[in-house]
């Protein structure tokens, strides 16, 4: 390649530091994780070192073709039962449950076991070329030095609570080191332009960058870490952390229309991705019309059937059976597409209402030796809980798990819960065309999903596919942006569907994506967040 590579992610200062890791050396693997540290630091309620997730990586000239999954566990103190006579409801679009006293969603008890950091270390130590510290450096950097409250990120800070949920501002104040990092005097979350200094952040990662992940997962930083959990009788315990290890696998893998589709295993979404795909294989998409009602309707009833498969069948495959060959098998698919055809709606069980999840970011990298990163990490929904003169948010992972026993989300030490996490690599014969992956929550896969349909079926420039409006049915309605127009939800609420529409343009998940043309790279930042694609 002629190009040293591209970093495409939402934050321009994460980007930044990716950029400058690649300019210095580095290659698709340091810059990833020089990104994501950055991103911990800049976009401090989407993602942490407190956090989890999955990337897939694709490095040509050492043979490398896996992923590094390192979901969020629920610690060994949890129970099936432990929250079971509180269920209120599960939200409208399958992220999580509400509970009597929100214990799942915000504090110290919605705190599951955080991998981010020790995959960061494992992933550079096995495949990174430029010293540790120095992709660390960007993001103390950053905190030391601060950066200002960006549009996307206001538009988060003001997002009010839904069925029960606590509302973002809630977070941002749960805690005082949150109060004092993100919110003004009088307790309102900082504007947009607001500056944020995090000097207890950069210590924490001067630490880290001198003594690696185990001063987190064993060190001084675990210690005030448990003591903090005990104080407040969290679930996180010293032997959590201890037990703390990344995964390698395999990846999953898929064809569509003649490409190959390379995903993520459960409990991570790819077997979703790969469903859906197999169903919209057996449709003319193109003929339908892209947006269409027709279209819309066909897609969504993909959609539908493909989560009403997670929910009863997927989860952590430490635990349950999950039957891949079966949900991601050409017939099995072709049988739902006749289903789709002779006009049988599917029916999505949920007991509860209506939230999606935000908490989330992506990174997708390219390096000039055509290694290719892609990577997505999250807190869940933030606990709100910083301890104090640590910097850095926990995870909010135990508010997915299912608190009914018996299920295949359901609760249990040392159980990773289901995430849609879907970071992928779209292959043209044996070179990747196309990395990609989005945050979201629940909608993360249906954005994905849909800029492979704009790719490979509508023939759009990548850019073109990452802009154009989106829509999802992770339940029994349709959620639709409001660039989507009337007269096409009108039709389909003449059908007998019911339609939501999304006050914001841009949303259904926020994807960020590297479309490689033999030499060239096109970078595409969703419109939706404050990204951009910087190439080196």
């Amino acid at each position: 390649m002629t190009s040293r590579g591209m970093v495409v992610c939402p934050q321009p200062e994460a980007a930044e530091a990716g950029v400058e890791v690649l300019r210095d050396g580095g290659n698709a693997v340091d810059a990833a994780i020089a990104t994501a540290f950055a991103q911990t630091v800049v976009d401090p309620l989407m993602c942490g070192i407190a956090g989890f997730g999955s990337m897939a990586l694709w490095l040509p000239e050492t043979g490398v073709n896996h992923y590094l999954d390192f979901h969020a566990t629920a610690p060994a103190a949890a129970r099936p039962e432990m929250w079971e006579d509180l269920l209120e409801g599960e939200t409208r679009d399958g992220f999580g449950f509400i509970l009597k006293g929100r214990v799942n969603d915000i504090g110290y008890q919605s705190i599951a076991v955080p991998a981010a950091l020790r995959a960061y270390e494992d992933a550079h130590r096995a495949h990174g070329k430029l010293p540790w510290a120095r992709v660390v450096e960007p993001a103390i950097r950053w905190a030391e030095e601060g950066y200002f409250i960006r549009p996307a990120m206001a538009a988060f800070f003001s997002e009010g609570s839904a069925m029960g949920r606590a509302a973002t501002a809630e977070r941002l104040a749960y805690s005082d080191g949150g109060r004092a990092l993100y919110c003004t005097p009088e307790g309102t979350p900082k504007p947009v332009g607001a500056p944020v200094r995090n000097p207890d952040m950069a210590e924490t990662l001067r630490q880290i960058a001198r003594e690696g992940a185990d001063t987190f997962y064993s060190g001084d930083i675990a210690s005030r870490i448990v003591a903090d959990m005990a104080a407040h009788d969290g679930l996180l315990t010293a032997d959590d952390l201890a037990a703390v290890r990344s995964h390698r696998t395999d990846p999953l893998y898929g064809t569509y229309r003649g490409r190959r589709i390379s995903t993520n295993r459960p409990p991570g979404g790819g077997v979703m991705l790969l469903e859906m795909l197999n169903i919209l294989e057996n449709f003319d998409l193109a003929a339908l019309g892209h947006n269409s009602p027709d279209y819309m309707q066909v897609v969504c009833e993909a959609m539908r059937r493909a989560t009403i498969d997670k929910d009863a069948r997927v989860g952590d495959p430490a635990f349950i059976d999950v039957p891949l060959d079966e949900l991601t098998s050409k017939d099995y698919a072709a049988t739902l597409a006749a289903q789709i055809r002779n006009g049988e709606r599917a029916v999505v069980p949920r007991v509860g209402a209506d939230h999606v999840s935000r908490d989330t970011t992506h990174i997708s990298v390219v390096d000039g030796q055509g290694g290719c990163v892609s990577m997505t990490h999250s807190l869940g929904m933030p606990s709100g809980v910083v301890t104090d003169g640590l910097g850095f948010m926990y995870n909010g992972c135990m508010g997915v798990f299912d608190p009914r026993p018996g299920r295949a989300g359901s609760i249990a030490p040392g159980k990773s819960r289901f995430s849609a996490m879907c970071p992928t690599i779209v292959f043209e014969g044996d070179r990747p065309s196309l990395v990609l992956g989005a945050p979201g929550g629940t909608q993360i896969v249906m954005g994905v999903l849909q800029v492979i349909l704009n790719v490979l079926d509508f023939g759009m420039s990548l850019s073109q596919a990452v802009a154009a409006p989106r829509f999802s049915a992770t339940g029994n309605v349709i959620d639709v942006s409001n660039r989507i127009p009337r007269y096409v939800t009108r039709e389909l609420e003449a059908r007998g569907e019911t339609v939501v529409r999304n006050p914001v343009g841009y949303t259904i998940g926020w994807v960020h994506g590297v479309r490689i043309h033999g030499d060239q790279l096109e970078g595409a930042a969703d419109p939706g967040r404050d990204g951009v694609a910087y190439e080196a």
